[in-house]
């Protein structure tokens, strides 16, 4: 009880901080078109949260970030295996790692407006910085994989199944949800980033590049708000969900271990 009210207050401590900055910029800056009041923004959300417009905006934006953040999920863990397992494949795989991290986003997201539609854009996007994240962490996770542990399935003829269940999920899956934590805020902000640029007609992008047109500066305070809270919340789902589909091996893992 004492951790948990601690723990509460630790956070209510943090929160009337940085609302203290906030506050403190806005007197000293001392022009609401710069920087708006929290007050107000929050007075601006409110109204926007109680039109369906608002929901139908975010569930777009969230759609097409998504749709590519699974996408690059799926495809960096399924080219880190045979990287893992084969230098070869390794040496080729690398040079486009490197081209997608190194390539600056705005670069990318020219160039897709030029070969494909607005619409599609924001989840290539995604799918570009998400993917060489994922492939170095699960691939690292691989290599990482204790010896001794394949050493004793080897000698116990375990299949590659019942290997890959019980002992590369586990290994890999610190790496995993770490690679996870980091690139979905860079998935978001590069996708939000290329809806501004590539102006698809129902999007977030295109709702701050308006707010941002028209001078009115606390939409795109409260735009802004609405993307950061959406990010933190969707990494958090993912974690969970990649803990919970992963648990069972774990688990079985670990009650083998102590046997």
């Amino acid at each position: 009880m004492k951790k948990t009210v601690f723990k509460c207050l630790k956070i209510a401590a943090v929160a009337v901080f940085w609302i203290g900055i906030w506050y403190l910029l806005y007197f000293v800056i001392d022009n609401s078109l710069l920087f708006p009041s929290m007050h107000h923004v929050l007075i601006r959300l409110s109204q926007m949260m109680s039109t369906s417009d608002f929901y139908i905006t975010v569930a777009q934006s969230i759609l097409r970030i998504f749709i590519g953040l699974v996408v690059a999920v799926i495809l960096g863990a399924l080219l880190a295996i045979p990287s893992a397992k084969s230098r070869i494949v390794h040496m080729f795989l690398s040079p486009l790692m490197t081209v997608l991290k190194a390539t600056p986003v705005a670069s990318f997201i020219i160039l897709l407006l030029l070969w494909i539609g607005r619409d599609i854009a924001p989840a290539i996007i995604s799918v570009c910085v998400v993917l060489p994240i994922i492939w170095t962490g699960v691939e690292t996770g691989i290599t990482e994989t204790d010896k001794k542990l394949l050493q004793m399935a080897k000698v116990y003829n375990m299949g590659a199944l019942r290997k890959v269940i019980y002992i590369y999920v586990p290994q890999v899956m610190p790496y995993f949800i770490s690679s996870i934590r980091s690139s979905i805020g860079l998935a978001w902000k590069a996708g939000i980033a290329a809806e501004v640029l590539s102006l698809p007609l129902i999007s977030i992008g295109k709702q701050i590049f308006e707010s941002k047109l028209n001078l009115e500066t606390v939409d795109l305070f409260a735009w802004t708000l609405v993307a950061i809270v959406i990010s933190v919340v969707i990494e958090k789902l993912m974690v969970v969900l990649v803990r919970k589909a992963t648990s069972p091996a774990k688990l079985s893992y670990e009650r083998r271990a102590e046997i």
